[in-house]
């Protein structure tokens, strides 16, 4: 198995983030009339990106499948999306490659070499008086969720709770597509979820520069997940955390 990752460190007043997969991190800044401003600051590594695509055909350009349309989607071998990531090893390491009884992890030919890598993007940004917050997120958020409405909805709310918040708007989104409520969404059992959404995961941060010169005490942190899973998770706790 495999999975994205998405760190943030703040050094003497600079973000600095590191991205692998296609996970998302956007700053919220207040400009002009008081209004919120959405600046994403990550690539995502996926093969939807023209990029992407033209960056694996760079890298392995004796092997033709590297890059497959496969029912409407460009993946990686005809498998994943992702072209960076943790794990994925039987799509790194020919010795990982299981046998034909794990269609999922099975490679007709065995691989010359890596065909993903684990090296992250690296980005950084000073932080300016007028940042309110960031915003780190899977791709399940950002799948109906734009930029700017994920900035507006923590902008606009209450901050305790507001992952919860992002949760539910995408969650929202998510049924309204299937032309179906959220209630009957939430009733959908475990596995089948993931023909409706992706996993989603949310973590807000405020950086209120302001608020904290004036000592004033605020939520700084609220975290929300959810994982659509078949099997008992580690992960599952997240759906508790807030």
């Amino acid at each position: 198995m495999g999975s994205c990752c998405l760190v943030g460190v703040i050094w003497k007043g600079t973000l600095y983030i590191a991205n692998l997969g296609d996970s998302r991190a956007v700053i919220g800044s207040v400009g002009r009339s008081n209004k919120i401003i959405a600046e994403q600051l990550t690539k995502e590594h996926n093969a939807s990106k023209e990029e992407v695509r033209r960056e694996l055909k760079s890298l392995h350009p004796e092997d033709s499948q590297i890059v497959v349309m496969k029912q409407g989607t460009w993946r990686i071998k005809g498998i994943i999306q992702v072209s960076r990531s943790i794990g994925d090893a039987y799509l790194k390491r020919p010795e990982f490659s299981f046998d034909p009884s794990f269609p999922r992890f099975h490679l007709p030919e065995p691989i010359r070499r890596p065909v993903l890598t684990a090296e992250p993007s690296i980005c950084s940004r000073v932080l300016r008086p007028n940042d309110k917050f960031i915003i780190f997120a899977s791709d399940g958020l950002w799948e109906h969720l734009t930029n700017q409405e994920a900035v507006e909805i923590v902008h606009t709310n209450p901050r305790t709770g507001i992952a919860r918040r992002l949760l539910r708007a995408a969650l929202n989104e998510a049924a309204r597509k299937r032309e179906m409520r959220y209630k009957d969404l939430q009733k959908i059992g475990k596995g089948i979820r993931r023909f409706f959404h992706d996993d989603i995961t949310v973590v807000v941060v405020y950086i209120d520069h302001d608020l904290r010169c004036k000592n004033v005490t605020v939520p700084e942190l609220s975290i929300k997940g959810f994982i659509d899973t078949v099997g008992p998770s580690n992960f599952r706790n997240l759906r508790g955390l807030e």
